[in-house]
């Protein structure tokens, strides 16, 4: 069980179990569904830190399509694979980023309930996900691209609730943005953690 988790650094993977492929297909079939609700939700209750979380949503859900994709292929396909979800981690990031930076000179206040639900709805979702994928936190780059997805998300998602209880209690629409701007800031940490794992995980390939 040990070796599975440590697949990155022992040269073999878990990546290509039976066990592995269901979870990712488990993941991706949550991440497919709750993008649908939430850019929904979203777009309804007029909420940046919503909509942001949906793109997540959306981008976690190609994530492990890229992932199953890749499972069984040599590592260093699995560490190419991980820079491209880092790329797309980067550009979320940065364009959520701008979202809320354009909420703030011209957005209107979200509805607080809806955010309330949706958001309660997506952490359940992520925190499933992510207990699944607990145990294959520490393999390679392309492993550990996946497990910081699903953590990321689920701390978005008491982030997005937290703005709930902020508009709810202000009245005005500042939470919901600066959580929108907080989630940026996490992708864009998780792209550069994710970036520099592959970028090891290449070179130990290029070391034999």
């Amino acid at each position: 069980m040990a070796d599975q988790c440590c697949a990155g650094k022992s040269g073999k993977t878990a990546l290509n179990n039976p066990k592995w492929r269901r979870i990712l297909w488990i993941a991706l079939a949550i991440n497919a569904a709750m993008f649908g609700v939430e850019i929904v939700a979203g777009v309804a209750a007029d909420s940046r830190a919503l909509q942001a979380d949906a793109l997540d949503f959306l981008g976690d859900a190609a994530n492990y399509a890229i992932s199953l994709g890749v499972a069984g292929m040599a590592l260093a396909w699995r560490a190419r694979a991980a820079l491209l979800k880092a790329a797309t981690m980067l550009v979320f990031g940065l364009w959520v980023l701008g979202s809320a930076l354009w909420g703030f000179l011209n957005g209107a206040t979200p509805q607080a309930e809806t955010m309330g639900i949706i958001g309660t709805l997506a952490l359940a979702s992520n925190v499933a996900v992510a207990l699944m994928l607990y145990r294959y936190r520490t393999g390679d780059a392309n492993m550990r691209s996946v497990w910081i997805c699903s953590r990321n998300d689920a701390i978005g998602n008491l982030a997005v609730l937290a703005a709930a209880l902020g508009v709810f209690g202000t009245g005005q629409g500042w939470p919901d943005l600066a959580v929108a701007a907080i989630m940026a800031a996490l992708a864009i940490w998780g792209s550069l953690d994710v970036f520099r794992h592959a970028r090891g995980d290449l070179a130990s390939v290029a070391r034999g």
